[in-house]
């Protein structure tokens, strides 16, 4: 769950910032970044999927994430991660039990500012739209590790009109492709302080992990 919330921030937020001679991918990586600044507020409906061929895997979620500067709220197949900046409350619905943990502050916490303004210059990314694209709003940029990683490279579509990330996958070296698409995104909706904190009281008998 938590790499899926991972994941998605990072689709959205996208903060690769990639070392590349792709002059043109790094302006429009940029360029998004810029724009997702400017919200107050996202709302974004999604779905992930998993595949593996080979394995015949062929899985598909669909999920919501809520963004409020560091505030977040992730639902994906009956779990929630919640953030109000300070502490992460992780609800399984199917053992009814909450998780809740103090937010790291260290530099590796994961945070939509601090990946809004971290620039990881660990890939390098180019431009490999398809010349047969049939929208030609959508470009297609390719990152790749520089050095081995677990994740071999990512493919990401970008609405260049909107500024927007529609598509990212995923491949890694276990022949795996995690896929999460877009299907609506929304912005600067009211802000609702409830969305970023967990009431156990709506939901009784929950079993409270508290690991602060």
């Amino acid at each position: 769950m938590r790499k899926t919330l991972s994941v998605i921030l990072f689709l959205l937020v996208l903060s690769v910032m990639a070392q590349t001679k792709d002059q043109k991918a790094a302006s429009l990586l940029d360029e998004v970044s810029a724009k997702t600044k400017s919200y107050k507020s996202i709302k974004a409906d999604f779905t992930y999927t998993m595949e593996n061929k080979q394995a015949k895997i062929n899985e598909e979620k669909k999920g919501t994430l809520l963004l409020a500067g560091d505030k977040y709220r992730l639902n994906v197949s009956g779990q929630a991660v919640i953030c109000d900046g300070k502490t992460i409350w992780t609800f399984i619905e199917e053992s009814n039990e909450v998780q809740i943990n103090t937010l790291d502050n260290k530099d590796d916490a994961l945070t939509p500012s601090k990946l809004l303004t971290s620039y990881n210059a660990n890939y390098k990314s180019k431009i490999i739209t398809d010349k047969a694209q049939s929208n030609p709003n959508l470009e297609t940029i390719e990152l790749t590790p520089n050095t081995t990683k677990s994740i071999i490279k990512a493919i990401i579509t970008v609405d260049k009109t909107k500024k927007q990330v529609t598509v990212f996958s995923m491949y890694d070296k276990n022949g795996n492709i995690f896929t999460y698409k877009i299907l609506k995104f929304q912005t600067d909706l009211p802000i609702n302080p409830n969305d970023y904190s967990f009431d156990k009281s709506k939901f009784p008998g929950v079993e409270v992990i508290d690991m602060r």
